[in-house]
């Protein structure tokens, strides 16, 4: 009788709560040793990157261009060619994009590129001159008005007059070498940008295929109900990250063609080179067109004050028109985000990640702003805490102080 009472049976619960142990223990074995060789392992997770960054990068190209393929596939190859076999329509909008994509790119580097180039060699052989100008303009100021002493900013002037030649000559001159050696790195990364774009064709091919079998892994890993709900916060999370870049870049295209129309109209030089610098760093909410400004009127001053203010001017009525107007007609309410947020999102992002961070930052937040409320709604409602509860709550409280 007492060998059957200790004899030893299975216990589920005993055997899961081993497993969780195990794992537990496991997990911080490998942390704690990924810690204490924090050295390599950040140079391991480097050659990790390093070795999927074809593949990252082909899913941000292949992310980013999804949207004008969905657009080209519904309103021109359904809608206006009546085509009705799906793949057929996917395939030729994909080519389409991308015969348009590297349409884009061969005008860049065609035209642009060039133009570019000799504008900054302008400015380059032409410092002196400018700076010449500057003194020749201090002194004519200073004769037709004696009474205010301009002694100390001439003298200034040309005491350091060879040092602020020799900077501004060294600053522009190494950018031109970096220029050069950013296109040789370039040149030594077109392998992996070829790999990523042929990736990212494949991607987009494969999209449904992709996206069916992400799904499949969800909903075999979680409860139905848990699977809905994650799955519809990934798409409103993609919906708001999604519609953010899209019409921020749709936006600031727009804002860079219509500086280049104005500044061509008036006259203004280095018209191509100052309205790619508006163009994109209007990419950055309420502080990019103020970055944008400052190279386009510098550039300016250098040839006529009377231009710089000109520009300025200009610069100032169209922020207001982007702000006004453009920018809620194509973004609307896509953040979400208050004012305070999205300056809150702009200085985080660029602490963190520098002018892509700038950029970036605003999206990211929105998405975390998205999730943090579906969180409380979610424990609001678990609670069974309902809005009326806090207008009594405010309600009582005011008519207490009354």
């Amino acid at each position: 009788m007492d060998t059957e009472k200790h004899v030893f049976k299975k216990n589920k619960n005993y055997y899961i709560i081993s497993i969780y142990v195990i794992c537990t223990v496991l997990i911080i074995a490998v942390l704690l040793k990924l810690i204490l060789n924090l050295t390599d392992t950040l140079t391991y997770i480097g050659e990790v990157m390093s070795m999927l960054s074809p593949f990252i990068i082909g899913f941000f190209i292949a992310y980013i261009l999804n949207p004008l393929i969905q657009f080209i596939d519904q309103k021109f190859f359904l809608k206006l060619c009546k085509l009705k076999k799906v793949k057929l329509r996917k395939i030729l909008s994909i080519s389409l994009v991308y015969i348009l994509v590297f349409g884009l790119l061969t005008v860049c580097i065609v035209i642009i590129i060039p133009e570019l180039y000799t504008s900054i060699s302008s400015i380059y052989s032409s410092v002196q001159d400018y700076y010449n100008s500057f003194i020749t303009f201090i002194y004519k100021f200073s004769d037709k008005h004696p009474e205010l002493d301009l002694s100390y900013v001439t003298t200034i002037a040309e005491k350091n007059s060879k040092n602020i030649v020799d900077i501004l000559q060294t600053s522009i001159g190494t950018l031109l070498p970096a220029l050069y050696n950013t296109s040789i790195s370039v040149i030594s990364w077109t392998f992996n940008i070829l790999i990523a774009i042929i990736v990212s064709f494949y991607m987009l091919i494969d999209k449904h295929i992709f996206s069916l079998n992400a799904k499949r892994l969800i909903y075999a890993t979680l409860k139905k109900e848990t699977a809905d709900n994650f799955l519809e916060i990934l798409y409103e999370s993609n919906k708001i990250f999604g519609q953010y870049l899209v019409g921020k870049a749709i936006d600031s295209t727009i804002i860079g063609c219509i500086c280049f129309l104005f500044m061509s109209i008036l006259g203004l030089k280095y018209v191509l080179l100052t309205s790619i610098i508006v163009g994109v760093t209007n990419m950055i909410p309420y502080f990019g067109p103020f970055i944008g400004a400052v190279p386009g009127a510098i550039l300016c001053l250098t040839y006529d004050w009377r231009y710089c203010i000109v520009f300025c001017v200009m610069i100032f009525v169209l922020q207001q028109f982007d702000g006004l107007y453009l920018g809620p007609k194509i973004l609307g309410s896509s953040t979400g985000l208050r004012p305070i947020w999205i300056i809150f999102a702009i200085t985080a992002g660029g602490w963190v990640a520098g002018v892509l961070g700038m950029f970036l930052g605003v999206p990211v937040v929105a998405v975390i702003a998205f999730l943090i409320d579906k969180f409380i709604n979610y424990r609001l409602k678990k609670k069974e805490i309902t809005p009326d509860d806090f207008i009594a709550y405010k309600d009582d409280k005011l008519s207490d102080k009354e």
